[in-house]
């Protein structure tokens, strides 16, 4: 998922402006959102944990949060092409941070519970979503930026990350933790955690 990235001063003026957002604002407010958090409800609630299925969804999750956390960091949406940070790698971090965090939420679920979900989920993931984000995305910033992003989308893969930065990425650009706030993030990794938290109780009691 290629957004934006600004220069410096005005990237700092909007970090310093950003807030913290409420995690349903009005542009999560969408059929695919909405149906993503009832899925993960409904994996949660038929979950029938074992402590080594936390264990290794616990590593699953963190790898997923991390990189999003990582790729938001840099992330301005529509004003210019972002290729730093983990977009110099793989031109969907987000979408592959959120593939990351469901395979960790479906295995703490419990053997029996991953069996179904997983197969379904990757399904979905790899036959429609990812090819429909691929699709949308990529016409909107080709629209947006022309051949700069022609030049980066036929250098950088969408998922498997490349084993050094592309050529063409940006000189180094800080991550920013108001970057992460302002793109909501915050609220991803909260309630990520606190799904494996809610299955770590039910195996505890």
């Amino acid at each position: 998922m290629s957004e934006g990235r600004c220069g410096a001063g005005s990237a700092e003026r909007r970090d310093r402006k950003a807030g913290v957002r409420h995690p349903f604002r009005r542009e999560k407010r969408r059929p695919r959102v909405f149906a993503a958090y009832l899925a993960a409800l409904a994996l949660v609630l038929a979950a029938r944990p074992t402590a080594t299925g936390v264990g290794f969804g616990l590593l699953w999750i963190t790898a997923g949060a991390a990189l999003r956390v990582w790729a938001t960091g840099h992330l301005h949406k529509n004003q210019e092409l972002t290729i730093s940070g983990p977009y110099a790698y793989l031109r969907h971090p987000l979408y592959a941070g959120a593939l990351l965090i469901g395979i960790g939420l479906a295995i703490a679920a419990g053997p029996a519970v991953a069996l179904v979900a997983l197969p379904l989920g990757l399904g979905f993931f790899f036959s429609y979503y990812l090819p429909y984000k691929e699709r949308v995305e990529s016409a909107r910033l080709e629209g947006l930026y022309g051949d700069a992003y022609r030049h980066y989308r036929d250098g950088v893969r969408s998922l498997v990350p490349r084993g050094r930065p592309w050529r063409g990425a940006a000189p180094p650009v800080r991550w920013r933790l108001a970057r992460v706030v302002a793109n909501n993030e915050h609220s991803v990794v909260v309630w990520s955690l606190l799904g494996l938290g809610v299955m770590a109780w039910r195996l505890a009691v």
